[in-house]
């Protein structure tokens, strides 16, 4: 997996994009697959990006950036990814920590065809990626309390 930093061509929004590969990348814009998730442009480009991090000689690996009690577009823009995943969660079926095995039977036809939400590991969602089956992780709620 790719992780991409993006930017709304006409807007100048920022916002990231995870893809299998660059040649995935390419094929969902020549598609017309991408777009901003503030104003729904279809005009995204790749932005200019920091290098990735490897683990130092002594196998620590850096902590991830975290952002915490964001403010302005970034504010508005985590406010409705919350309202996305009550959403999800209103519509879809809790299979808990069954999800990479019930998304693998919807996908292949063993199990009723239906939107589903629950727990994954990164290694299980990236075999899930691998086999073609979208899987995106939601973001946490307040009213998770976490």
């Amino acid at each position: 997996m790719i992780r991409y930093a993006l930017k709304c061509a006409p807007c100048g929004h920022g916002f990231d994009g995870w893809f299998r590969s660059s040649v995935d990348f390419d094929a969902q814009g020549a598609r017309g697959l991408l777009e901003c998730p503030v104003c729904g442009k279809a005009e995204v480009r790749k932005a200019l990006m920091s290098p990735a991090v490897s683990a130092s000689q002594d196998g620590e690996v850096p902590a991830a950036p975290v952002m915490s009690a964001p403010g302005g577009e970034a504010a508005e823009i985590y406010r409705r990814l919350q309202d996305m995943a009550r959403e999800v969660r209103a519509k879809a079926d809790y299979v808990g920590a069954s999800f990479a095995e019930e998304a693998r039977r919807i996908h292949y036809g063993e199990s009723e065809g239906r939107q589903i939400y629950g727990e994954a590991s990164p290694g299980q969602v990236r075999g899930l990626l691998e086999e073609g089956i979208g899987a995106l992780p939601l973001p946490p709620l307040p009213e998770d309390k976490n």
